[in-house]
């Protein structure tokens, strides 16, 4: 027959009661309850049961019936029996004859068996009671282990164990007895080896170690995933504890495993598992990839706590109880620890422990020991050149600004010298460029409802998925999330600047410190520009400073005011004064490096600037530069004049130093420190017809081509690889610090001369007597005192 009952459809359950609803929720709900009760009582009385079964003490069950029966018949006895003198002597003789049978003994008399039923089963009892020995009342109760009963035909046999009572003395006895043959063992003299025989034995057992390392190196970097137990094995080869090669082992193995991390290491940080995902089942690709990851963050961890505990035994001259390593060779494991720990800051910025790392690396950079370091400001130095996006340069520089607070500003140099590698070129000079700055916004629905049709919301609907898609899968970070970590980086440098110089002028610190404000001087705020300035003037105003450390005051006041600070009414005319009062202070000796930094002043004073200078500033330090040229090494030179026609192309008017006649009333004053009242126009560029016979080919070009007015195009124009080139590369391209000269001296053949064979023709015979007379007795003396004199004098 045809099933015509139809399925409801979904209006018909729709309109179903909502109290039948209610009542099915209510009668599912006490199901579940009644469920639930009745489990919980059936664990109730299983955990009773359980309980009362630990705190029964076990017994036979014979005893048990025994004592049933011994109970059932005194009841009986009470009730049935009768005293001996009312029994006949017939029964009683029977019943002692039966007395004298165990079946009777063992029978229940109350019963209507037989008497030869169940009787093996009976035997069988008694034979098991007589097995059991007898214990004396002296002896004492032994502890037993109560075990789960047994079920067979005849019931449950409980089942129980005696508790092992160790025999002290006798290990004790053992123990010693192995101890005396350990110490003859030990008295035996071990084989003396000749010192040959010690270093050959020592090669092997290098040559064994370095191979172990090797086929576990290889084995891990193959599979890394199915290895952890050769990684966790190499790692334990750190703790080598052969005092002949425990040292070159160990430092292998530090090596050899910082270049297993840096190959195995993923290109993503690991984090820890939740619960929640620990007790989700997962495909076993998965659950291998997992444990994978588990095992490698621990044995990366266990592998730095390594290297952190050698260095720290080194800095504290601290030995370990076995003595394996001596205090001297410590010193090399704790070099060789920090080169690993470099490696892996630059290496693995991404990774776990990577803070970590850098806690550990940035204190070493203040080492006293000169080769740790440098190796540690390089890796600083590395890490930010190669730091794109800011997480890591912003861990290290907070880290150095705590360093520098908690030493109080007491800090070598070099350690704030790392922030001028930061890769910082824009911040967020203001809090509301975010809003400002364009961003994708999607339509809502009730924009789209009132603008779209609805083929268009379709359409718009799936572009906008597929953009959401693009956004997710896109794997550069954002330019605003880049801002805002080299905004925050940036804070912190000059917060460390501010305070030394506001609490530590003095200290060895300033030079870094100006050199890092001139570097970073355009970022810095608005607000900040009048009290920088008057800090600056007044630490070249106290004369303190070094004539390099003054120069960067210059360059920093100067690049605050090329940025934002254009929109400021200030004059910076004393620090174009004091740059023209110390340019003579530069010399060919120690000084010709400072006129790097120079050039730089000039061209943020002049060329940046050229609207607020006026033509007497521009002809006088035109005029003292010339001058300048003249004193310097030639790549000072080539530097001095590329910046000169710099200034006669930008300024105009500059020919006027090309002409013998004055211009205006007054003459030149060369000696005056005001470059706006030396009357510059009234001199003339003599020092380039000097310049013209260089004996360096470049300055001879320049000269030349100053002298024609620095054209742009003619007879007289600069070669392209000179016009092109600002003044400080080419102060760079021709430096002689490798005691090279650029360009290279043409090699001249030498000229061939007639030689004469015998030398003694020009001489006379007397003369040449005397010579050769001369020549032995000067032979004979001993070597020249050439203080002999100065003695002399000091002795009158």
């Amino acid at each position: 027959r045809k099933n015509t009952k139809r399925v409801p459809s979904f209006r018909k359950l729709l309109r179903t009661s909502q109290i039948k609803l209610d009542n099915k929720l209510k009668n599912k709900q006490y199901k579940q309850k009644s469920a639930a009760k009745k489990y919980r009582k059936e664990q109730k009385k299983l955990r009773e049961a359980v309980r009362d079964a630990i705190s029964r003490k076990p017994f036979p069950l014979e005893e048990c019936k025994k004592k049933q029966v011994a109970k059932k018949w005194e009841e009986k006895e009470e009730e049935e029996a009768l005293p001996l003198d009312m029994m006949d002597e017939d029964d009683l003789k029977l019943m002692e004859d039966l007395a004298q049978k165990a079946s009777f003994l063992t029978r229940d008399l109350s019963s209507n068996e037989p008497v030869h039923i169940k009787k093996r089963k009976h035997e069988s009892v008694i034979e098991k009671y007589e097995k059991v020995p007898r214990r004396l009342q002296t002896e004492p109760e032994k502890e037993l282990i109560h075990l789960l009963p047994i079920k067979d035909k005849s019931g449950i046999i409980p089942q129980a164990v005696e508790k092992p009572v160790l025999n002290v003395a006798h290990d004790e006895e053992e123990d010693a007895e192995d101890m005396e043959e350990a110490e003859d063992f030990n008295e035996e003299p071990l084989p003396v080896l000749t010192p040959e025989e010690m270093a050959a034995q020592r090669r092997q057992k290098l040559q064994e170690r370095k191979m172990h390392i090797a086929a576990l190196a290889s084995a891990i970097l193959s599979e890394p995933d199915s290895n952890m137990k050769k990684l966790k094995e190499l790692r334990a080869m750190l703790m080598e504890q052969d005092p002949n090669v425990a040292v070159i082992v160990r430092k292998l193995v530090m090596v050899s495993l910082m270049e297993i991390f840096k190959d195995i290491a993923p290109s993503y940080k690991i984090r820890p598992l939740t619960e929640v995902e620990k007790a989700t089942k997962v495909k076993k690709e998965t659950q291998k990839l997992r444990e994978f990851e588990e095992g490698l963050v621990s044995q990366y961890k266990f592998y730095l706590e390594n290297l952190e505990q050698t260095i720290k035994d080194w800095k504290q001259r601290k030995l370990k109880k076995s003595n394996v390593i001596s205090l001297k060779a410590y010193k090399g494991l704790a070099e060789v620890a920090v080169k690993c720990l470099c490696e892996l800051l630059v290496a693995l910025p991404h990774f776990n422990f990577h803070n970590n790392i850098i806690v550990l690396i940035v204190p070493l950079m203040n080492d006293p020991s000169k080769m740790i370091s440098e190796l540690c400001v390089e890796a600083v130095k590395k890490l930010f050149k190669q730091d794109k996006l800011g997480y890591a340069s912003l861990g290290v520089v907070k880290v150095i600004s705590g360093l520098v607070r908690g030493r109080n500003y007491d800090v070598r140099p070099e350690v704030l010298k790392v922030f001028l590698h930061l890769r910082i070129k824009e911040v967020e000079l203001q809090k509301d460029s975010e809003d400002i700055a364009p961003k994708k916004k999607f339509m809502t629905y009730k924009e789209k409802r009132k603008n779209l049709s609805r083929m268009q919301r379709k359409w718009k609907k799936a572009e906008e998925k597929l953009e959401r898609e693009l956004l997710e899968a896109e794997a550069s970070e954002s330019k605003e999330k880049k801002l805002k970590l080299h905004t925050e980086t940036l804070n912190i440098v000059f917060v460390t600047y501010f305070r030394i110089l506001k609490k530590a002028q003095k200290s060895p610190l300033l030079p870094a410190v100006l050199e890092g404000l001139a570097k970073f001087a355009h970022l810095i705020n608005v607000e900040f520009f009048d009290d920088l300035l008057i800090v600056l003037h007044s630490l070249i105003a106290s004369g303190d400073l070094s004539y390099r450390e003054s120069l960067h005051c210059i360059l920093s006041a100067f690049h605050i005011l090329s940025g934002q600070g254009d929109v400021l009414n200030i004059d910076p005319m004393k620090f174009y004064t004091h740059l023209y009062k110390t340019l003579f202070s530069l010399h060919a000796g120690g000084t010709n490096e400072d006129i790097g930094i120079v050039l730089q002043c000039l061209d943020v004073m002049f060329a940046k600037r050229r609207k607020q200078v006026s033509q007497q500033r521009a002809l006088a330090f035109l005029k003292r530069l010339s001058i300048l040229a003249l004193h310097v090494l030639p790549n000072s030179s080539v530097g001095i004049l590329a910046t000169n026609r710099v200034f006669m192309q930008t300024f105009p008017r500059m020919d006027l130093l090309l002409d013998n006649e004055s211009q205006g009333s007054g003459i030149y004053l060369p000696e005056l420190d005001e470059p706006e009242h030396c009357n510059a126009q009234n001199t003339a560029l003599w020092e380039l017809h000097l310049l013209q016979r260089h004996y360096h080919p470049t300055v001879q070009k320049f000269a030349s081509h100053l002298i024609a007015g620095a054209p742009t195009e003619g007879s007289g124009v600069l070669p392209l690889d000179l016009s092109q080139r600002s003044a400080t590369e080419l102060f760079e391209t021709y430096c002689m610090k490798g005691m090279t000269f650029n360009p290279p001296v043409a090699s001249v053949a030498p000229r061939r001369k007639d030689t004469f064979l015998q030398r003694d023709s020009f001489v006379d015979e007397e003369l040449n007597k005397q010579l050769q007379q001369h020549i032995i007795e000067t032979g004979a003396h001993k070597p020249l005192d050439f203080a002999k004199h100065l003695k002399e004098s000091s002795l009158a």
